[in-house]
């Protein structure tokens, strides 16, 4: 099996040095010593190709958004940090394949190409990459994928496409998933509880409870991780892995979870 990374990231701009302010990235040591980690780990399993769900993309409410474009392009210029860029390729032949395998098991999705020149990267694909792209020597692609709002279970065979993609692909790819937790633990400091489950329940790998959060629980919780987090259960199933909880945090009122799901050496 191909798959050779596979984690967990906040995507909170505030966590980049230049929008946040030395205060506040004082306050989320944890989160910006973990997502380095993170880094690390993913330069070490050199993989070619990183797959990220983001919450930030273009969401159909009935299919999965799978990006169909070669170039990509983002900045920070909307959060007063222009000077802060990212280029990378798409990995098309991964995206067709995925697309394709898809639409054999009955999960609709959609090659996007909105006919321009680049494909604009969101916040949720941003803050990763501006962490995870800074050890690696030789560019790796990117092939950015949005969640939908179909049910849980579909994200979950999603995942398990990509699963099934990767058992027999050539080249070696990781999974990344991109959503924050709570956003509501000032305003409802009860939600903690949620994240903290959430956290418990992946760390002790039971999906099956993951799967099952009752739709009461999901309305209160106000995440945007969650099916993020789905896709790459779905995309781990069957493969051998150990959940490491690398941090939990929310100094400002929403949830940061950095997490790293240890594979075997391949």
């Amino acid at each position: 099996m191909s798959l050779n990374f596979a984690g967990i990231s906040p995507h909170a701009p505030i966590l980049i040095p230049g929008i946040g302010e030395k205060e506040d990235l004082i306050k989320l040591v944890n989160t910006t010593n973990s997502l380095n980690k993170l880094s690390r780990i993913v330069s070490e399993a050199e993989i070619d190709t990183l797959i990220i769900i983001s919450p930030h993309m273009l969401i159909y409410p009935d299919r999965f958004n799978i990006c169909g474009m070669e170039k990509l392009f983002g900045s920070f210029a909307s959060f007063g940090f222009p000077e802060e860029s990212i280029q990378a390729k798409n990995n098309l032949e991964l995206a067709e394949l995925i697309d394709q395998k898809s639409q054999e098991n009955a999960l609709n999705s959609v090659l996007f190409d909105n006919n321009g020149e680049f494909f604009e990267l969101d916040h949720g694909l941003m803050v990763p990459l501006r962490y995870i792209l800074k050890n690696q020597e030789n560019s790796i692609k990117i092939l950015p994928i949005a969640y939908s709002n179909m049910s849980k279970a579909d994200h979950f065979a999603f995942g398990q496409v990509i699963r099934e993609i990767l058992k027999d692909y050539p080249e070696r790819v990781g999974i990344l998933a991109s959503g924050d937790l709570s956003h509501q633990l000032i305003q409802q400091p009860d939600t903690k509880e949620y994240d903290l489950q959430f956290v418990n329940d992946l760390e002790k790998k039971q999906i099956q409870d993951i799967l099952l959060y009752d739709e009461e629980m999901m309305n209160t919780w106000s995440e945007c991780g969650y099916r993020s987090v789905l896709i790459l259960l779905g995309a781990l199933d069957g493969a051998q892995n150990k959940p490491e909880i690398l941090s939990y945090e929310g100094p400002f009122g929403v949830g940061y979870l950095t997490a790293n799901f240890k594979l075997p050496e391949v």
